[in-house]
């Protein structure tokens, strides 16, 4: 604000006044006494210079690492990072996921390549096809629980056929020809996502590899029909731990080269987590009549709504099935 500056002039005029007649008044003056002098040689002191400590400058910061000054129109966001959706124990499971990865190059990964240089390949590809084999009532359940008959009656010929021609599942006649019954996975886990029962949350499992919680239950579920349906020997532990080990192996065995390929990724365990998501919901969309695309180790991203799905996965560029991996990573 301006402030004007105003100038104040006075001026005094007077008429000239008639003076009486002077008179002689004595006038008396007073005069000071001079200031005392001080003496001769006596200086003044001046006051003592005062001395203000210089302040050193700080140190220049280091901004080749700082982020761009915030502006105006910018929205600063602090804090710790989030896991992503789906996966809220990333960090205790990526610790048992390294976990197991130290104990698949330690024991199991040697184990399956001396299962597979000891046992030739005719032999263990007949104790797939008899394990497998013994899947197919599941499969053919959980068929007629998702209203696929046509799909349920195949599974229950494909059962009949090779249990019998297929000396006990061992050789997979069904497949040939003139039967032309290919082996189609299915279980609880598949049902339900089937139905709209979202997957919960994703777990990496030691024994089990990766999982989510809807996978864990369906599949708990499928394990308990043949112990409850038939009994022994599937009840009995000396036949159960010894088919889980051997399928376990067998499953490691055969996907050798995938497991590398996940090992050579920048975040391992995030390229198993994504596959295994992106391969459960693309099964899941398969039984929905929905096209799928590939699932690749290390360029797939699971959906906002990822699902699970079968017990296994087709060998090639895709992931391998959860067993592989839990042996893995």
């Amino acid at each position: 604000m301006t402030v004007s500056a105003l100038s104040l002039l006075i001026a005094s005029t007077a008429m000239p006044m008639p003076q009486p007649a002077a008179l002689p008044i004595p006038v008396i003056y007073q005069q000071q006494a001079p200031a005392p002098t001080p003496p001769p040689g006596a200086g003044v002191t001046d006051p003592a210079p005062q001395t203000i400590p210089e302040t050193p400058p700080p140190p220049p910061a280091d901004t080749a690492d700082a982020p761009p000054p915030a502006t105006g129109d910018d929205i600063v966001v602090t804090g710790e990072s989030r896991p992503p959706p789906g996966d809220p124990l990333e960090k205790v499971n990526e610790k048992s996921f390294e976990v197991v990865q130290a104990v698949d190059k330690a024991v199991v990964g040697p184990m399956a390549d001396t299962y597979k240089d000891a046992v030739p390949g005719p032999v263990r590809k007949g104790l797939r096809n008899f394990l497998s084999n013994l899947g197919e009532p599941v499969n053919a359940l959980n068929f007629l629980l998702q209203l696929k008959p046509g799909k349920a009656a195949e599974t229950v010929g494909r059962f009949a056929i090779n249990s019998t021609v297929g000396v006990a599942g061992i050789v997979d006649v069904a497949k040939r020809k003139p039967f032309n019954l290919p082996r189609r996975t299915n279980g609880f886990a598949n049902t339900m996502g089937y139905y709209g029962v979202g997957s919960g949350p994703y777990f990496y499992l030691p024994l089990v590899g990766p999982t989510t919680l809807r996978d864990a239950v369906g599949d708990g579920l499928d394990r308990l029909v043949l112990p409850l349906a038939v009994g022994s020997p599937f009840n009995n532990p000396a036949y159960v731990i010894p088919a889980k080990v051997i399928d376990s192996l067998d499953s490691r065995a055969e996907y050798e080269a995938e497991v590398k390929q996940i090992r050579a990724q920048s975040d391992p365990y995030g390229a198993v987590r994504d596959v295994y998501l992106c391969r459960r919901q693309a099964e899941i969309d398969t039984l929905r009549g929905r096209e799928t695309a590939p699932c690749v180790i290390g360029a797939t991203k699971p959906g906002e709504d990822a699902d699970g799905a079968a017990d296994e996965a087709p060998a090639g560029a895709e992931a391998p099935p959860a067993d592989a991996e839990a042996d893995a990573g």
